[in-house]
């Protein structure tokens, strides 16, 4: 018997202040990935699709974004907040382990 699935991953990249497109605030905007990853009797092994998104937090529209706008959006995150190359991305929901 083989089991086999999927399992999600969620990491915040950076916050941003942008204007939204849905609500026209100029409010902050979290950039997400969510990263699926395919699992062989529960451990997850390769990841087989990776998306980005915004999400504002005023009205908590989400607009999908390419993976070279995410990019730009983080490098831009970076420079105006003089982090200067730290990383960002620990899952926000840790897996249960007993």
């Amino acid at each position: 018997m083989i089991i086999f699935g999927t399992k999600g991953y969620l990491y915040q990249l950076a916050i941003l202040t942008l204007m939204c497109a849905h609500c026209g605030n100029p409010a902050a905007h979290t950039l997400k990935k969510r990263v699926t990853k395919f699992t062989l009797f529960f451990v997850p092994l390769f990841p087989f699709s990776t998306k980005f998104a915004t999400q504002c937090t005023f009205c908590g529209a989400e607009q999908k974004v390419t993976k070279e706008q995410a990019e730009q959006l983080q490098v831009h995150a970076q420079g105006a907040s003089g982090q200067g190359g730290q990383t960002y991305g620990q899952p926000q929901q840790q897996p249960y382990q007993s």
